[in-house]
């Protein structure tokens, strides 16, 4: 009685976790989020100037440059931009810097260029009676971040109309404040893309670090201008070399081919470890199904963004976990033919395979490892994917599959039965 109860329980078990996995895997709720190979949009490569760098410095300020650009992109509503560095020796020029933006799923390209490529410059210039306005060195390099605010009223109250608070630097700030405190009564003029903004008189040095912008704004000119002036000047001079456009068809196209390359690996390796190993085999071939669910959901879940090379390492995974349980089966066999009961020889094969496939995953998973940090683009999403299913996978083998084949032993009385695993 004890017995049936832990079977049915773990039936009851297996099965609910296989069938909520099932429907958060498969519902249209939360989609997955493919990348620009699967889902279309457009791809930029840009060339960066680096020649006024310090050659001590300019990895760092490419990683700066990477950083300024990815926050950009964001506001076209992308959720899955990829912008990544590539670099090349050139026997002139030394190592040339290269930037690649993908867009999944956004179409038009001048719009994306205006938005990378926008640097606002931001000045503030002391009117000078004989020279009109000066510069003063201060500029938008200094901010360190701006903010949507409304004018105040004489009163003390605030208005209606929208005007945009710079804070700037620790440098910026004492900048500033030598500015106003030795300029007291002359005009500033502040100045966005070489055009007046606003021409205020400094009545009295203004300390803290903070000054309000007013111009003829409306609230949304307002919130675009603080946006540019957090995001500052792109760190590298780029210029674009080159734009690709992939069409949401033929993403459409990858994804079904790789659908049925994933549909049709899965179907054959299970029909060969039913051939060879009989009943055995189609449990492993389940516990291999429930692999597969478990990793469609962990990709859904987080999200991982999909891409042709990622379902590639998902596939490849599928072998890692078919080794596993070949090297089981094949110690199971190895007991059997010893004369040893199936739950004997079965508890006998696992613990002996342990070693292994322990070493067999530790080691693959090093690689992917590897791979992702220090692969490109590409090749980081293959090894990302490759990594979890090695890991979900070991999971699959260890604990699904010995949990289907402990049911099993649990319904067999005697050594081995041809259904089971045959003797060679």
């Amino acid at each position: 009685m004890k017995t049936f109860f832990y079977l049915i329980l773990n039936i009851t078990l297996f099965s609910l976790i296989g069938l909520l996995g099932a429907f958060y895997a498969f519902s249209n709720e939360k989609p997955f989020s493919f990348g620009l190979d699967l889902k279309g949009g457009i791809k930029l490569l840009y060339d960066t100037d680096t020649s006024d760098i310090p050659t001590t410095d300019r990895k760092a300020q490419i990683s700066a440059l990477r950083d300024v650009v990815e926050q950009r992109v964001n506001v076209l509503g992308v959720s899955e931009p990829n912008v990544y560095t590539q670099t090349s020796l050139l026997s002139s020029k030394g190592k040339l810097y290269r930037l690649a933006v993908e867009l999944p799923g956004i179409q038009d390209i001048d719009r994306a260029v205006e938005v990378i490529g926008k640097t606002p410059e931001l000045e503030f210039k002391i009117q000078d009676s004989e020279n009109g306005f000066i510069d003063t060195g201060i500029t938008g390099a200094l901010v360190k971040n701006a903010e949507v605010s409304f004018v105040s009223s004489h009163t003390g109250g605030v208005t209606n109309t929208p005007a945009v608070t710079v804070n700037f630097n620790s440098e910026g700030a004492k900048l500033f404040a030598d500015l106003t405190k030795n300029n007291v009564g002359n005009l500033l003029g502040i100045f966005l893309d070489g055009e007046v903004l606003s021409t205020p008189v400094i009545r009295e040095p203004i300390f803290g670090g903070a000054t309000q912008i007013t111009g003829s704004f409306t609230l949304e000119e307002a919130k675009v201008f603080a946006r540019d002036l957090n995001f500052g000047a792109l760190p590298v001079p780029i210029e674009i070399s080159e734009t690709q456009t992939v069409s949401a068809s033929l993403g459409e196209n990858t994804i079904e081919k790789a659908f049925f390359a994933g549909v049709l690996s899965i179907v054959l390796i299970i029909l060969l470890l039913t051939i060879i190993y009989r009943l055995s085999g189609f449990l492993a071939g389940i516990a291999l199904f429930g692999y597969t669910i478990i990793i469609i959901s962990i990709f859904k879940f987080m999200p991982i963004v999909l891409t042709a090379a990622g379902i590639a390492g998902i596939i490849m995974s599928l072998g890692l976990a078919v080794d596993a349980n070949v090297l089981i089966f094949e110690r199971i066999r190895e007991e059997l033919k010893e004369g040893k009961q199936f739950k004997e020889a079965l508890s006998l094969g696992f613990s002996r395979a342990w070693s292994s496939i322990k070493d067999a995953n530790i080691s693959t998973f090093l690689i992917a490892l590897l791979l992702f940090w220090f692969g490109t683009s590409i090749v980081k999403g293959f090894a990302l994917a490759f990594g979890i299913g090695v890991l979900v996978s070991f999971f699959s083998a260890i604990f699904l599959s010995r949990s289907l084949l402990w049911i099993l032993s649990l319904c067999i009385k005697g050594k081995t039965h041809f259904f089971i695993i045959p003797r060679k």
